[in-house]
């Protein structure tokens, strides 16, 4: 029994240290764009900014490349596309959950140069220059994973939980391409916010709200596309707690899925190709290189030209072994985008018609991202909103990313931040389809969750039907350009049988119910399904005796409990719960095993590289060591090497240099990481002698030093100590040390300075190539054995004197005189 019961009170522990430790789990953000991945780190213990990579800069570039073997992100795969374009990966934000067929995918063509194939799930597969194919959730998640080791790094711990911001336009079908792709970098959903959401959440952190609703328009001019969210701020009181918070409405949004900064980078490529045709007559757009070449240049010129007039372009060796050079001006940027314009200002009016508000209700239209920092964007939203409503009080680049982190933070228990309550909205239309009962042919729709809805929303469909059934979720609109329709089919089984039980029971003209769900991150499902009838019977509604009236107050508490219990009985056999089977089409999420399948080839890569660096460092450090060698054999007869070592060693040592020296240039390229650290131990094992000679030579002083000091503090303890024994023994009390003590220390003492004298004695009679005849480590470790013995005596504690009480028939009436304790005495308390 009491080892059943250590047992209960191990796993309990270790229950309790796993449930603490995930209390205090970290939590990610990551704004995933386009052009740019910028992420968070939310950590008690932390300091709350932006997550650094590993150039310490702010932002990483959302590019993921191979340059032949080696994996590169960010900057550094951004660098090499223009050498390696089919081998380079940018812009997969578009590429989400896009069907292979849809016109967003042919948009992506026009600014990629990488080479695109159909997945088996109908979706885009992008293909390396060697034939390799990886999934756009997979290629995602390879950055997801490098940032979440970013983020570890910092925090020093495992980081599992992440919030990731997307565009409020994103369908289901887009976001289930996020979640899969973050569960396949080995993360888990914390929640998915939209990104006008979390600018809104950052802007309301540093500032007070009244009662009275404040009206903003967060406009958001990205790389992808241009988005306007109409958000309400105000302050609000918890009826429960009578707490204070910031409660944050979502009334509205527009968006231009193909207005953004990339297209600005495309329209200004072309002019690029077009000076480029024009001066040298040759179509470039034939070079994948050359493409790449002008894309990066093109969104440098765009950056000059947010600033200045004009910009000089120049690439050199661009293209056919020619340098180009072309100037452009702000006027001709912005005259091949000037239908552009309207565009950027059509989704603040398109989310006010939404929210169902005039400008004249709007506060301000708080700008952010980096499209908003261009001439011709500012112009266009001026010119629709005035200029007196333009607001620059958030981190353009910034304020979506933190903002996240702060709506994770509020979503766990760990984190104390000002308490501030969103409240986020559908951007599109979904209705439920399903059979009609009485005539199989026809499909009825019902609008379920209409534009405006708010997330958490759920609504209940009640059905009359006897047999199984099918409820399709689908969009009546389509989201964009082939695009299907159909989010998911939800198959109700069980019916006829639940159908029976109740009527069984007794129920009266039995219904099936499913309830349609919208979460907290914008995905949609049928949950809940129950076959429900109404039952009328006395067994289970009953009724009751008289009750005298005298315990009328005490039978109508326990009447109370029964009514409750009858209420709670009748809903279970009124209500039978039913079996849902979702299908989704082919461009639903990833099942389990194709996750699972991903993240394992995701997994292997890791190690290969990882691997693969091991060998580099390996390869690395035996180049480095044997220069290292060289140079001792080389330098001279004076140095410590040449003096501690025999010309023996040293010839043995210089022949296995030579040898691995040519083992290394001859094969030193196709070796392993084993084999390498083989050629190394082999040399290791010839110098390590030498090295311990001068070593030993280097340490002995201090070593010998440190022996006789606790010789001699020993020597003068033992005089002392034997003299305060000797004056206890006289004035008749109990001494801290008894002679024997005494004499085992002694005794330890002559021991250690035998060994040592004779050690030393040989020591001086060795040469410097020749082995020490006394290690320097036993001399520290028998030094501690008689330090240890000594102050084991030295802070032993004076035993008490006990009293001796005074005798009656004792003429002074007082007791002998009072024996002094030892320890009044000055002792031995430290060396």
């Amino acid at each position: 029994m009491s080892r059943l019961s250590l047992r209960r009170v191990f796993t309990l522990f270790v229950l309790f240290a796993a449930v603490f430790e995930t209390s205090l789990a970290s939590v990610l953000a990551v704004d995933y764009g386009s052009d740019w991945i910028k992420a968070s780190l939310m950590k008690p213990g932390v300091p709350f900014d932006v997550l650094l990579n590993k150039d310490s800069k702010r932002k990483i570039q959302s590019t993921v490349a191979w340059k032949k073997e080696e994996r590169l992100f960010g900057s550094d795969a951004a660098n090499i596309a223009s050498r390696f374009p089919q081998d380079s990966f940018s812009s997969l934000k578009y590429l989400q959950g896009a069907p292979f067929n849809s016109d967003i995918v042919t948009y992506f063509t026009s600014i990629s140069t990488a080479q695109i194939s159909e997945t088996d799930r109908k979706t885009v597969a992008l293909k390396q220059s060697d034939g390799t194919e990886w999934s756009t959730e997979e290629l995602v998640a390879m950055q997801l994973s490098y940032v979440k080791k970013l983020a570890e790094d910092l925090a020093g711990e495992q980081v599992n939980e992440v919030v990731l911001t997307v565009p409020p336009y994103f369908s289901q079908f887009e976001r289930d391409s996020v979640a899969d792709a973050i569960e396949i970098a080995g993360l888990k959903t914390l929640a998915l916010v939209n990104d006008g959401t979390a600018v809104a959440v950052n802007y309301a952190m540093t500032r007070t709200f009244s009662t009275t609703p404040e009206y903003h328009v967060i406009y958001d001019a990205g790389a992808s596309s241009t988005r306007a969210t109409v958000v309400s701020f105000s302050a609000a009181e918890d009826p429960k707690t009578k707490a204070s918070y910031t409660q944050i409405n979502v009334l509205g949004a527009g968006y231009d899925r193909n207005t953004g900064g990339t297209e600005l980078d495309l329209r200004l490529r072309d002019i690029l190709i077009d000076s480029f045709i024009s001066k040298h007559r040759r179509d470039i757009r034939k070079d994948n290189r050359g493409m790449a070449k002008l894309w990066k240049e093109a969104g440098r010129v765009k950056n000059i030209l947010s600033a200045n007039s004009d910009a000089m372009s120049t690439v050199e060796s661009v293209a056919f072994d020619i340098d180009f050079k072309a100037k452009v001006t702000r006027a001709q940027f912005e005259n091949a985008c000037k239908d552009l314009h309207p565009r950027f200002a059509r989704p603040i009016h398109d989310a006010l018609a939404n929210a169902e508000l005039s400008l004249g209700n709007i506060s301000s239209v708080i700008l952010t991202g980096g499209g908003s920092r261009t001439p011709m964007v500012q112009a266009a939203v001026k010119a629709a909103v005035g200029e007196d409503r333009i607001a620059l009080n958030v981190n353009a680049d910034e304020s979506a990313v933190l903002g996240a982190a702060l709506y994770g933070a509020s979503l766990s228990r760990q984190f104390k931040t000002k308490d501030i309550r969103v409240t986020d909205v559908l951007m599109h239309d979904v209705q439920a389809s399903y059979l009609a009962s009485n005539t199989p042919t026809r499909t009825i729709h019902t609008a379920v969750l209409p534009r405006g809805s708010k997330h958490g929303a759920r609504k209940t469909l009640t059905f009359k039907r006897q047999e199984d059934f099918s409820v399709v979720l689908n969009y009546p609109n389509e989201v964009m350009s082939g695009f299907p329709r159909e989010i998911l089919e939800a198959k109700i089984i069980g019916i006829p049988e639940a159908i029976g039980n109740l009527t069984e029971r007794g129920a009266i003209d039995p219904v099936i119910k499913a309830t349609v769900v919208l979460s907290e991150s914008g995905f949609m499902s049928v949950r809940d399904a129950l076959a429900y009838g109404e039952i009328k019977d006395d067994s289970i509604t009953g009724g009751g005796d008289q009750v005298p009236e005298t315990d009328l107050d005490e039978e109508a508490e326990k009447n109370e409990k029964k009514e409750k219990s009858k209420k709670a009985l009748a809903k279970d056999q009124s209500s039978i719960p039913l079996e849902i089977e979702i299908v989704y089409n082919a461009q639903g999420p990833m099942n389990a095993a194709a996750k699972r399948a991903s993240r394992d080839r995701l997994r292997a890569l890791d190690n290969l590289e990882v691997s693969r660096q091991l060998r580099e460092e390996a390869h690395n450090t035996l180049e480095g060591y044997l220069y290292k060698l060289r140079d001792l054999l080389d330098d001279g007869p004076e140095t410590p090497f040449t003096k501690c070592s025999q010309h023996s060693e040293r010839q043995a040592l210089s022949k296995k240099l030579s040898e691995t020296i040519a083992w290394l240039h001859d094969e030193g390229e196709t070796a392993d990481t084993m084999q390498l650290w083989e050629k190394r131990t082999g040399l290791e094992i010839l110098e390590k002698p030498i090295v311990h000679r001068y070593k030993e030579i280097e340490s002995f002083p201090q070593a010998l030093n440190n022996s006789q000091k606790w010789n001699w503090s020993t020597r003068l303890f033992l005089t002392e100590a034997r003299e305060n024994v000797t004056a206890d023994a006289i004035a008749g009390v109990p001494s801290k040390w008894t002679p024997e003590d005494l004499d085992g220390l002694e005794k330890a003492l002559r021991e250690h300075e035998v060994w040592l004298n004779s050690g030393v004695e040989r020591q001086k009679t060795m040469k410097m190539n020749e082995d020490p005849a006394i290690e320097t480590k036993e001399m520290r470790e028998r030094a501690k054995t008689l330090e240890q013995h000594l102050q084991r005596l030295v802070r032993r504690k004076a035993p008490k004197v006990k009293k001796t009480p005074a005798k009656s028939g004792d003429a002074s009436g007082s007791s002998s005189a009072e024996p002094t304790e030892t320890g009044d005495r000055q002792g031995h308390d430290e060396l």
